[in-house]
């Protein structure tokens, strides 16, 4: 049988080269489909030309780029038509040499454009997701249909909140696969010792990690740039007199050479980290003494598998706008909100508000509450928990529920009563659409 692995990010090869050598997959032919999604993919370096992508590569028969495949298309739109499938199905088929055994698909978030196509061009795979990092703890973002969701076996995933289990496809019963710590820090020491990696300096050094907020409209970029500004500036405040730098490939030039300027401005050294290469071959060979920014997987990478302190900075802003309730980056921001440090304007860092020994017992209960919240219909099975948590519900309501969606619910929290019509979660939502359309066409 042939294993096709999907990547679009080199973290994808790196975790997945992990669950290798950690035995998650076994030795079938395996092939590695990148997939480039940037906007102007053709004039970008390639993810298999990345310096350090020669030392993942040894863990593949194949590599193959998905964008040639299907040239001049571009894999975060493309979609084979239905009387096509075939078609394309036995064209690819050819090209990568498979037999007639149906592939073992390895994907990506199950919600991905190359996930989807894939999925729905070899509809008879098995399908294993690999995690895309604090995204799996968010609930399953959309119904998936059952031709899909029966084929999905497993989640492979890293610990990246020890103590929680994944939320995404838990509905579905999927099994939930570890990949060791250890083996994922060997693969990132393979690529990190191929990569061009200077050392900090001298003092203090901090680490800031940039995200895409503006590019997926969460903030402005005005307000992305100004959350980055404070960043470095309250770096500097606390004492760092070396900030490298690693801005988000979708960050504009005007936002990185703000941040420089800022960073002249408080009298620290900037270095810019530039390129695709992984942020944790920073951590592994050139340990920073903080790695800072705003709900970042690398964040969780850098505290539970090398033991770097973190501090976040800007999540109480990510919290109240986030829209709609539904956003699935709502429980990576909650996670790093409650577990995480925080960086104060004044340079202070504020201890986070649950404790690692405390996850269990006060994280698990939290995700859970607001998973069922987000994606009531999909986990009917934790409203009962959730009621019982809202109703003892301790401290800022506002800060990770929303009012109208409890009460839409028809779950009580304090200072909040159930509105009308509570929701029937039990009606599927397309149904539900069809029949507001039905009634406001109907003649007056």
């Amino acid at each position: 049988m042939t294993q096709i692995f999907a990547i679009t990010k080199f973290f994808g090869a790196l975790h997945l080269a992990a669950a290798i050598d950690a035995g998650v997959f076994d030795g079938h032919r395996r092939i590695l489909l990148t997939a480039d999604c940037a906007d102007n993919p053709e004039i970008a370096p390639r993810l298999d030309e990345t310096p350090g992508f020669d030392a993942v590569r040894t863990r593949f028969d194949a590599v193959v780029s998905y964008n040639e495949l299907i040239h001049p298309y571009h894999p975060a739109r493309w979609q084979a038509h239905d009387a096509d499938q075939a078609l394309i199905r036995r064209l690819l088929g050819e090209h990568l040499g498979l037999d007639r055994e149906p592939p073992e698909l390895i994907v990506e978030s199950i919600h991905s454009h190359p996930a989807r196509s894939l999925t729905r061009l070899f509809d008879d795979a098995r399908v294993t997701v690999y995690s895309d990092g604090l995204m799996s703890y968010s609930p399953t973002r959309t119904t998936l249909p059952r031709q899909l969701s029966t084929r999905i076996e497993r989640l492979v995933h890293m610990e990246l909140v020890p103590g929680v289990e994944p939320l995404v496809l838990s509905e579905h019963d999927v099994e939930s696969v570890l990949v060791p710590s250890e083996a994922f820090r060997r693969v990132v020491a393979e690529v990190a010792a191929t990569a061009d990696i200077d050392p900090p300096g001298e003092g203090p050094s901090a680490l800031f990690v940039g995200q895409y907020l503006s590019a997926i409209d969460l903030l402005t970029e005005e307000e992305e740039t100004e959350m980055s500004v404070r960043t470095v500036t309250a770096c500097a405040r606390a004492g760092y007199r070396s900030i490298a730098y690693k801005p988000h490939p979708a960050h504009s030039p005007a936002m990185t050479r703000t941040v420089r300027e800022a960073a002249e401005a408080a009298g620290v050294r900037l270095r810019l980290l530039e390129g695709v290469l992984p942020v944790e071959a920073w951590f592994e060979r050139a340990a920073p003494d903080l790695v800072v920014g705003c709900f970042s997987t690398s964040l969780s990478t850098a505290d539970k598998i090398y033991g770097i302190p973190v501090a976040t900075m800007g999540t109480e802003l990510m919290l109240e706008r986030l829209t709609p309730y539904e956003n699935s980056n709502r429980m990576p921001v909650t996670i790093a909100d409650v577990t995480m440090p925080r960086l104060l304007d004044s340079g202070e860092i504020q201890a986070p508000a649950i404790a690692p020994e405390r996850y269990a017992e006060d994280l698990t209960p939290l995700v859970r509450a607001i998973g069922y919240c987000m994606q009531a219909a999909a986990y009917p099975h934790l409203r009962e928990e959730t009621a019982a948590y809202l109703r003892e519900y301790e401290g800022d309501l506002l800060r990770h529920f929303k009012r109208k969606r409890i009460a839409a619910l028809g779950l009580t929290a304090p200072g909040v009563r159930p509105i009308g019509h509570s929701l029937d979660v039990s009606v599927p939502r397309k149904l539900a659409r069809r029949a507001r359309s039905l009634l406001r066409a109907r003649p007056s």
